[in-house]
C-alpha cells in the first residue's frame, strides 16, 4: 500500500464519516440514544466507538496502549464527538504526512487490551481503520433504517472514487 493510497483511504473515511454525521445531525437526542440492540445500543454509541476507534490507533502510534475506548458519558452530544472527532482527524493525518512515503511499512508495537503485544506496520493498522468504520457506519444506516430515518447517501468507497472523479480531484 502507497502513501497515496492510504491518504485516499483516509479522504474516504472521513467523506463517509461526515456524509453519516449529516443525517445523524438532525436526529432528536431520544432518537440517538434510543437501544436498538446492535453492537454498542444505539446510534450515539456507534458515533462515539467510531470517534474512539480514530482516537485507539492514533495514541497507538503514538507510542501508548490504552487499556479503554472513550465513552458515550465523556461527550455532552453530538456537536461535542464531531469537534473531538475533528481533532482526531487533523492529527491522524500529521501521523500519515510525518511518516511520508518512504515511512508508511514502519512497524508500531502496541499492546490489545488482553495485554498481548503486536507488531504491526502502520498501512496495515491505518487500512484496519478505514475498515472498521466501514463496519460500523453499516450498523448506523440499519440503525436509521430500525427509527425509520433515511440513510445517508452511499457511502461506499465505489461512490467516493465517482463522486471524486466527477469532480476531477
Amino acid at each position: 500500500m502507497t502513501f497515496d493510497d492510504l491518504q485516499t483511504l483516509l479522504d474516504y473515511h472521513y467523506w463517509a464519516r461526515d456524509r453519516m454525521l449529516a443525517v445523524v445531525e438532525t436526529m432528536s437526542q431520544e432518537q440517538l440514544t434510543k437501544p436498538l440492540g446492535n453492537s454498542f445500543s444505539s446510534i450515539f454509541d456507534t458515533v462515539v466507538h467510531l470517534y474512539g476507534a480514530d482516537w485507539i490507533w492514533r495514541t497507538r502510534w503514538h507510542g501508548e496502549s490504552p487499556t479503554a475506548l472513550p465513552t458515550s458519558s465523556g461527550f455532552a452530544d453530538l456537536a461535542a464527538v464531531r469537534q473531538a472527532w475533528s481533532e482526531e482527524e487533523r492529527q491522524i493525518r500529521a501521523v500519515l504526512t510525518r511518516l511520508g512515503p518512504a515511512d508508511v511499512a514502519h512497524p508500531f508495537e502496541y499492546r490489545a487490551w488482553d495485554g498481548r503485544l503486536y507488531t504491526q506496520p502502520f498501512w496495515q493498522m491505518l487500512q484496519h481503520l478505514v475498515n472498521h468504520g466501514s463496519y460500523h457506519r453499516g450498523q448506523v444506516t440499519t440503525m436509521l433504517r430500525q427509527l425509520g430515518v433515511a440513510p445517508p447517501k452511499s457511502m461506499d468507497l465505489i461512490a467516493f472514487y465517482r463522486e471524486r472523479a466527477a469532480v476531477g480531484a
